[in-house]
């Protein structure tokens, strides 16, 4: 069942949190659906292995062939391997990915499959119209990807982060919302020291989402932030060292 992140004036965003997780081999990921009147847009639909119960979990809210949009943040396996599947079960839906990757997703699918209907979001982001609304690609380059996107709904001040604020958190704890983050949630710390490039990125990244009204912080993978999580996390990652800042000569010698 997916949980509702927000509903108002035929306007519904969707997350869906634990459809790839049984046997516990494949990383957890969730996928969102943004409904405005008679469109709708999903957001990092997944791989196959996430596919078919997403599709039937749409269904009993939305038709996917009403879908206007295919959003990926990046080109990840986890993020938009099923782009086959979905290329198949929308009739005129564009997929919108950074420019960098229009040219790579293609190879998710059978040859001809995309032709005319991948839209390649330039550096400096985009607005994308679904339904008498708009999602705003919000430049995340290097968060982890070197193209990579964040998507703000104004209707609902949702910001669907990607892989920024992301926890390792069992099944089943992913649909509930962090609140603070005076404890940080499990993997939290170690991920993004990884999986962030730099610091400077992220304070960047600060700087530019201190100018919208946001309500929440959902990432693709982990719980979504409400309330003082949402400040509390972004004065965190500002700060956060991580990626190259870590990076030493013990990272790059030749294995004994």
């Amino acid at each position: 069942m997916p949980h509702e992140l927000f509903r108002s004036r035929g306007h519904v965003c969707l997350m869906f949190s634990d459809l790839c997780t049984e046997g516990g081999e494949a990383v957890q990921a969730n996928q969102f659906l943004v409904v405005n009147d008679d469109t709708g847009a999903i957001i990092d639909p997944g791989g196959n292995l996430a596919y078919s119960e997403l599709y039937l979990g749409m269904t009993r809210h939305f038709a996917p062939s009403r879908l206007s949009a295919i959003l990926a943040s990046h080109a990840d396996p986890d993020i938009i391997a099923s782009l086959d599947r979905w290329m198949t079960a929308t009739p005129t839906a564009k997929l919108y990915v950074s420019t960098l990757w229009e040219r790579f997703v293609p190879h998710f699918c059978k040859p001809g499959k995309t032709t005319g209907r991948v839209a390649g979001i330039p550096d400096q982001g985009m607005r994308i119209p679904i339904g008498r609304g708009e999602l705003i690609a919000l430049p995340a380059h290097f968060m982890h990807a070197e193209g990579n996107f964040q998507f703000y709904d104004p209707v609902s001040r949702i910001l669907f982060s990607g892989d920024l604020g992301a926890s390792m958190l069992p099944p089943g704890e992913c649909s509930r919302f962090i609140e603070s983050l005076d404890t940080l949630p499990h993997g939290m710390q170690a991920f993004h020291q990884r999986y962030m490039v730099s610091n400077k990125v992220l304070r960047l990244w600060a700087q530019m989402v201190r100018t919208l009204p946001i309500d929440m912080i959902v990432p693709q993978h982990g719980a979504p932030m409400r309330g003082a999580a949402v400040g509390q996390f972004i004065n965190w990652i500002e700060q956060l060292p991580c990626g190259i800042d870590l990076m030493g000569p013990a990272h790059y010698a030749v294995p004994a």
